[in-house]
């Protein structure tokens, strides 16, 4: 009786079953799969060829599935833009230049030998699938991602190549299609270049001015998602208007979304979380979906031409791969990866398989247009190429999968080795004092910025009452504070310490705290309404400062720091000097990796040598000012500019990088920079050396720096693990 509105028909059409059990499959295939050392991946398309139409027909591969499969796709091409390292793309840029070229032309090459003279295609039929062979789909990204090298710099340049050759293989595809429509002319070659040229400028230069304006003015967590998912699917689809595949228009976003989204932020772990459970497991199982395995039982023409291709795009991308780790003088693993990122054939490969099949020319029309010598009558691809592209779909997606997992693990392996052969005592542990809920999102965003990558248990939120407050409301909003920190740390995957405390004063709260939990860095913010008074440094200074060496940032948040694109930091003439240098450039550091905004550094020649050294073994994209004299500070402010950030690097008094004009510091902030975010750092430094001792856990890491040797030592050995 509850079951008569309720049909069990094949394939299955009601919409909540046919939900469910996708949910059920993305959960139980990789599971199951795993346990046999099966990439997950491998183990959703083997389940959607199982559901599939030409499996038990469980389910068609109707719109909803198209739908969510083409979000999956371009999801993929989205967090490849959006997560590779902008610095490493940049000093790699040429060297995508090369793997493109090789993967472009050692694919074409042999794919038209191949069409032409061992499998008897006309010429233009044979170019069109030497370009399916050129193309390549980062389905293995994931599992780079899983295993955490995708800032290696072969998933960097390998990542760039995709766009070249993708851009290309497509580009050939079109002018067949025009060739054969008779309507490539002068004005189609100068309607692509101008409307390509016009994509490209709206997407890489108005994109992130748009995205920039929206961030500043909307902190609401699921309006940024959906606002940067609107971007992307806007991208995608004016790259076809442009005349380019969305795939391509996709990774596009994500390079011009690279700098506003911090890789350790909360609204980046929510991008990663939707695409890997939802939006990739649809592409994966749409794709298999599509592997018909009674292909093999119809003709030997088919299993000839499937074993071809298979042939021809395996070969031809280990040689792009072989080649580009000889010129590179990459590792093994560094070609594992190379290869198994660019041998998965999938989604371009649809997409000019499906055009050429449905392309059918008469004789007729190939004497109009005059293509008789390079062009037969007929389908442009036969049914034949297009059951060998699925195979070879299924193949390549099996081969690039398991040959990019064993690369990176290998590489994950020898990472998590050299940070076990380092030294462990130093241990970073991050604490941030909030007392007001408008301030605490922005305090923890700083605090995911400027923790190093692998820190997930060291930070920590405090708010301290006073023990004479008698009223229970204080204890309430206190515990509100802690759990909206708490909150947006979780958003991120990180485990937030939440800290109350009840104490005489603030100022023994914290100072108590950092020698309780041994505290190696600390956060005070400022309210962004509010200036900063020379009291206010000065209880400073004579309290929290005298009490805890700690690396001290007092920060001031007018606007998000992920809208900021440039960090002007000021640096006192001897901070080299100090044995908290290291500590602090640490942080800046971090903050330009985990944001890709430019680091303009101004100081004397000696103090920006030292910083030029460490920038030679690190880089990251940096500018270096000479600047002598901080009676002259005001002129900095005319190379202020909207979305800057300052980072004021202050000393205590009679230290080595004190200067007397540190005192002005508080009225020129509040008089010339009342709408600029600022960073006040405070250093470690020598006076207090038996606490800072036992809160870094190494006394011999805080002798004094006096040769750059040592320095050099000191830097390699954070920099490395950080």
């Amino acid at each position: 009786m509850f079951l008569q509105n309720i049909t069990f028909t094949l394939p299955f059409e009601n919409p909540v079953l046919i939900f469910a059990m996708i949910l059920l499959i993305i959960l139980f295939a990789p599971i199951l799969l795993n346990r046999i050392k099966i990439p997950h991946l491998i183990g959703l398309i083997i389940a959607g060829a199982i559901i599939g139409p030409n499996g038990f027909n469980l389910m068609a591969r109707g719109d909803s599935i198209t739908l969510f499969g083409t979000v999956g796709l371009l999801y993929i091409m989205f967090l490849a833009g959006l997560e590779i390292d902008m610095i490493e793309f940049k000093k790699n840029s040429w060297k995508s230049a090369v793997f493109g070229f090789y993967t472009f032309t050692i694919p074409m090459g042999l794919g038209i030998l191949g069409g032409y003279y061992v499998l008897n295609f006309s010429l233009l039929t044979s170019i069109l699938l030497a370009s399916i062979f050129a193309s390549h789909t980062l389905i293995a990204y994931p599992i780079l991602s899983k295993f955490g090298v995708t800032k290696n710099r072969a998933v960097n340049i390998t990542v760039g190549g995709t766009m070249i050759t993708d851009t290309l293989a497509l580009l050939v595809l079109a002018v067949i299609v025009k060739m054969t429509k008779g309507t490539m002319d002068n004005a189609f070659w100068i309607t692509l270049g101008i409307s390509l040229i016009l994509y490209g400028a709206v997407v890489i230069f108005l994109f992130p001015i748009v995205a920039r304006w929206f961030f500043k003015h909307n902190d609401d967590s699921i309006s940024q998602y959906i606002f940067v998912l609107a971007l992307v699917f806007l991208g995608a689809f004016l790259s076809e208007v442009a005349g380019i595949e969305p795939i391509i228009g996709a990774f596009l976003v994500g390079l011009a979304l690279n700098r506003l989204i911090p890789h350790t932020s909360p609204l980046m772990n929510r991008i990663e979380f939707v695409g890997n459970a939802l939006f990739i497991p649809f592409f994966l199982m749409g794709v298999g979906m599509l592997v018909d395995y009674k292909v093999f039982f119809k003709d030997w023409d088919t299993i000839t031409v499937a074993v071809v291709m298979i042939v021809l795009a395996t070969v031809s991308k280990f040689v792009a791969a072989w080649l580009t780790q000889k010129s590179f003088r990459f590792t093994r693993d560094e070609r594992r990866l190379i290869f198994g990122l660019s041998n998965a054939q999938a989604a371009a490969t649809l997409a000019a398989v499906l055009v050429g099949y449905n392309i059918e020319l008469t004789q007729e029309t190939i004497d109009t247009l005059q293509l008789g010598a390079i062009l037969e009558p007929g389908r442009l691809l036969s049914e034949s190429v297009l059951n060998g592209a699925i195979l070879m779909i299924l193949f390549t997606c099996t081969m690039a999968s398991l040959v990019a997992q064993k690369g990176a693990q290998n590489i994950a392996l020898l990472n998590a080795a050299d940070k076990e052969s380092e030294n462990d005592d130093l241990q970073e542990k991050i604490l941030a004092p909030i007392n007001s809920i408008e301030t605490a999102e922005e305090m923890i965003n700083l605090l995911l910025t400027v923790k190093s990558k692998s820190n997930k248990h060291g930070v920590f939120a405090l708010t301290v009452i006073d023990t004479n407050e008698t009223d229970s409301i204080a204890d309430k909003s206190a515990k509100k504070i802690l759990t909206k920190a708490a909150a947006t740390a979780s958003a991120a995957d990180v485990i937030l310490k939440e800290l109350l405390r009840y104490d005489l004063n603030v100022v023994n709260g914290i100072t108590n705290v950092v020698k309780e939990h041994k505290i190696t860095d600390l956060i005070l913010g400022l309210h962004k309404n509010k200036g900063i008074s020379v009291n206010f440094l000065g209880n400073l200074t004579e309290g929290i400062l005298t009490k805890s060496n700690t690396t001290t940032l007092i920060y001031k948040p007018f606007q998000p720091i992920s809208t900021i694109k440039r960090h002007l930091i000021i640096v006192p003439d001897r901070a080299e000097k100090e044995i908290g240098f290291p500590f602090w450039l640490l942080k800046i550091w971090n903050i330009a990796r985990n944001t890709g905004a430019k680091l303009v550094f101004y100081s004397t020649e000696q103090t920006l040598k030292y910083i030029k050294d460490v920038n030679k073994s690190h880089p990251v994209e940096c500018e270096f000012v000479v600047f002598e004299e901080w009676d002259d500070f005001l002129i900095l402010s005319r190379d202020v500019k909207p979305d800057d950030n300052l980072v004021l690097v202050l000393s205590r008094k009679e230290r080595p990088s004190y200067n007397a004009n540190m005192t002005k510091i508080p009225h020129y902030l509040n008089k010339y920079f009342k709408e600029t975010n600022f960073i006040l750092v405070y250093p470690i430094q020598a006076g207090v050396l038996d606490e800072a001792r036992t809160a870094l856990k190494n006394p011999s890491i805080l002798d004094p720096l006096e040769k750059l040797d040592d320095f050099g030592k000191i830097i390699t050995s954070l920099f490395k693990r950080k």
